[in-house]
């Protein structure tokens, strides 16, 4: 078995999916009559991949009764026809597991490889740009499109709103008369280890707010990144500039070729997930697999 990042559900949560899929047991193996007969189960790429979830997977499996070993491990590029997973057990174990595990892998890989696209995308603008996935992840899943995001080389925009200072406009509304300066000034003292990251929309918005650590420009072309980046340099300001909105692989070479040295997108959270075939074999498939 190969070494591989550990699985970043518990085992109540792994058994909350099954229980969803599985909630009264497999009708349709028991009546057949075939629940304790041996067998394996193998996961393939069927798409060329960066995979993820499969230690998710795996743990499934071993939670259904079977036993079984990974081939790849999450951040690994799979070309077609690659053997990411078996497991080997009783068909009730195996037919209790497939669906939730192939699916997870699917949809785990499906966000990695859209992620792995931007930044070797952002990379060929930028060598030094980094790609940061936002946390607008299907409700409930964050765990897991951290950890897909991650497996495709980008790093978290931010995983919620308790460790991060990010000022929108819609917060802005509420400060009355208090100055960008002022603003700035008492988050740096009331969260001195925070960096102070302010959206603005336009150049202006940007020379506004050019004592902010991060300035990020929402759904700006890499035309206007390039202006505010020339504008901060002639100020002096050493605000890292940031592109956000509608950034994915066919744009992101630009926008790091603008000087936005991070790139924050969403795009993987609507990525098609990755084809993972299943294969199933009678009998188990080594003697130390499973006993």
């Amino acid at each position: 078995m190969i070494s591989a990042t550990p699985s970043v559900l518990a085992d109540h949560a792994l058994q909350q999916l099954l229980g969803e899929d599985v909630p009264f047991g497999d009708l349709t193996t028991e009546s057949l009559g075939i629940a304790r007969q041996p067998g394996t189960i193998r996961f393939f790429a069927r798409d060329p991949m960066v995979v993820c979830g499969v230690e998710e997977a795996l743990r499934l499996f071993e939670l259904c009764g079977a036993q079984g070993r990974l081939l790849v491990h999450s951040g690994a590029e799979a070309p077609t026809e690659t053997l990411l997973l078996e497991a080997s057990g009783s068909a009730s174990a195996l037919h209790a597991g497939w669906k939730t595990a192939q699916t997870l892998v699917e949809w785990c890989s499906g966000i990695a490889t859209s992620a792995a696209a931007i930044v070797a995308a952002a990379r060929r603008g930028d060598p030094q740009a980094l790609v940061a996935g936002t946390r607008k992840n299907v409700p409930g899943n964050r765990r897991l499109a951290v950890k897909s995001l991650l497996a495709g080389g980008a790093v978290m925009h931010r995983t919620g709103l308790s460790e991060t200072l990010l000022i929108f406009a819609e917060h802005r509304q509420f400060l009355g008369s208090e100055s960008p300066a002022q603003t700035i000034a008492r988050l740096r003292r009331q969260c001195p280890e925070k960096r102070v990251v302010v959206e603005v929309g336009t150049v202006q918005e940007a020379l506004i707010w050019a004592e902010a650590d991060v300035l990020q420009l929402e759904k700006c072309s890499p035309q206007t990144v390039a202006e505010v980046v020339a504008a901060l340099a002639a100020r002096g300001s050493t605000s890292v500039v940031a592109a956000a909105g509608g950034v994915n692989a066919r744009n992101a070479e630009d926008y790091a070729r603008a000087g936005a040295r991070l790139l924050v997108t969403s795009a993987p959270h609507q990525a098609p997930p990755r084809d993972v075939q299943v294969r199933f074999s009678l009998g188990l498939a080594d003697a130390g697999l499973c006993t």
